[in-house]
């Protein structure tokens, strides 16, 4: 009901502007006037605009398109390289959520040993946040001279992103304390020095599946749990779908070895700029608007491909 009534919405702005630009373009023909053909060329930018924001509205019909998203990045084979790789990817979505004035939550961080990130889990809110990015789980790749190489030599490196709608307040996802394994410890890392003085963090395993969850981002023992439980949760109804419908078990085929020949989108830096989805051959150039949150073009493209 919540997509019908947002692509009925934008169809009755489409209609007004076509009908708008209808009526002007009658009268520029009975009658030249500079200042109304100018105002009709902005009506037929926008209506332009609305066009393709009506395809891509219609496209997010998925039974979760709707949700929020959760995220998880982990760095692949490259060590500190790839460490660095997760972070870069890591702040990419957290611009593309600001563009889209979506709020990003972190979860869960685990710092590289020298730089970058081991592994981020985070959650991004907003109207089909999960719709527009479920297109981009996958090992993602990246080329450039290494910051961390003095001989300044190129190197290959490697990220996986997992994405899974948040699915807590609509689907019940039975889960038995029998079947969990909850141990606390101290955290480390982002989160200020308050975050250490407690054993507040929080790791959940989930016995039957072999599903482990962390959460270690927030000062009180209680809300982490609660956080680890929302990604158990996902993680869990991700996996019931896989097993009820083999052909949509595209989370399950991401989980290959992230390194060369896996991935699904090339970031070169060296010695061009290209930005290559390897899915939908959609490329640019532009690769520090890419990396600065301008994904939409690729996952307008991933979509329209029904990559997933």
């Amino acid at each position: 009901m919540r997509h019908l009534t947002t692509l009925f919405g934008e169809w009755k702005a489409f209609v007004s502007d076509y009908e708008e630009l209808e009526t002007g373009l009658s009268l520029v023909q009975d009658e030249s006037d500079a200042a109304l053909e100018a105002e009709l060329r902005t009506v037929a930018e926008r209506l332009d605009k609305r066009t393709t924001h009506l395809e891509l509205t219609n496209l997010l019909s998925g039974a979760n398109d709707d949700k929020n998203a959760i995220l998880l990045i982990h760095s692949g084979a490259g060590g500190t390289e790839s460490a660095d790789w997760a972070a870069m990817l890591f702040r990419m979505y957290q611009r593309w959520a600001e563009i889209h004035d979506f709020k990003v939550e972190i979860m869960d961080y685990q710092p590289g040993e020298e730089a970058g990130i081991k592994s981020v889990t985070f959650e991004i809110t907003g109207d089909y946040a999960y719709g527009h990015l479920k297109t981009e789980g996958g090992v993602h790749r990246l080329v450039r001279i290494s910051p961390f190489d003095s001989n300044k030599r190129r190197h290959t490196s490697f990220a996986s992103v997992f994405v899974y709608p948040d699915i807590e307040l609509d689907i019940d996802i039975q889960i038995n304390e029998s079947d969990l394994k909850v141990d606390t410890y101290r955290a480390s890392g982002a989160g200020g020095q308050h975050v250490n003085t407690t054993d507040s963090a929080i790791r959940i395993t989930h016995l039957p599946s072999g599903i482990v969850v962390t959460c270690q981002n927030e000062r009180s023992q209680h809300k982490n749990k609660s956080m680890a439980m929302k990604v158990l949760k996902a993680k869990l109804y991700d996996k019931e779908q896989a097993e009820r419908n083999a052909e949509r078990d595209k989370l399950n085929a991401q989980k290959q070895r992230i390194a060369w020949g896996s991935q699904i989108r090339s970031y070169v830096l060296h010695p061009y700029q290209l930005v290559k989805d390897h899915r939908t051959d959609h490329e640019t150039s532009q690769s520090a608007k890419v990396l600065d949150g301008e994904i939409d073009g690729f996952i307008e493209a991933a979509l329209i491909q029904k990559v997933v």
